[in-house]
């Protein structure tokens, strides 16, 4: 049998003794104050949240990383947004969504990030599709989703992400008159894709960029753009 595999990335570890916010400084999560933080952040730890001798455990699945936070800043649960805006095109018809290419080549995603302490999840989605495309949503209505677990490839079993989908539909467009984004923060490009289906999504991204989908937001854009997130 294979011993569990512990580990922690090293930038996480340099992120902490450096003092960066996005990181635990305490190494040891039996010492963390877990009562706290669901008074603190309860949305994070709505989906669930389990404690085996005093270490989180992911309730929803096991990852390859038994022990450690991976490539995760925070023990636990950490709660981040995704802003899931679309539109439709006038004269070509169908539906388009607002994609980013993220910068750590996981491939494309959904806009979103961190959720800052004590910050409106709906207002971390509008600031985060900002800083990573240029747009200003702020104007439109938006919509949150329940928070939900997304299979996060940097996760391990004792960190994890937890998300809330904030939505906007921005309405009909010309195509020429898209709203302009580009890829700024931690997005490389930034770019409007067709979106009918979740199938259409990836034969788009696949012969026009080469890419595919970020794997933590593949359920979420079946479930979005089919009805399924099988």
């Amino acid at each position: 049998m294979n011993a569990p595999v512990t580990y922690t990335d090293p930038e996480v570890l340099a992120a902490a003794a450096r003092g960066e916010s996005w990181a635990d400084p305490e190494a040891d999560p039996c010492r963390i104050d877990w009562t706290a933080r669901q008074v603190a952040c309860p949305l994070a730890f709505e989906p669930g949240f389990d404690l085996v001798d005093g270490r989180p455990r992911y309730p929803y699945t096991t990852t390859s990383v038994r022990y450690g936070r991976n490539q995760l800043g925070h023990w636990g649960p950490q709660l981040c947004v995704d802003a899931v805006v679309s539109l439709h095109a006038k004269e070509i018809g169908g539906r388009w969504l607002l994609l980013v290419e993220r910068g750590d080549g996981h491939g494309w995603a959904l806009p979103g990030g961190y959720v800052d302490p004590g910050e409106d999840p709906t207002a971390a989605a509008i600031r985060e599709l900002r800083e990573e495309t240029g747009f200003d949503g702020a104007a439109f209505d938006w919509e949150r989703m329940p928070a939900r677990y997304v299979p996060d490839p940097r996760a391990s079993d004792e960190a994890w992400m937890v998300v809330i989908p904030v939505w906007t539909h921005l309405g009909t467009y010309y195509r020429e008159y898209f709203p302009h984004v580009e890829g700024a923060d931690d997005a490389r490009r930034a770019a409007w894709v067709p979106a009918d289906s979740y199938a259409d999504l990836v034969w788009y991204l696949t012969g026009e960029y080469g890419g595919q989908v970020f794997a933590a937001h593949v359920p979420l854009l079946r479930e979005l753009l089919d009805g399924t997130a099988s």
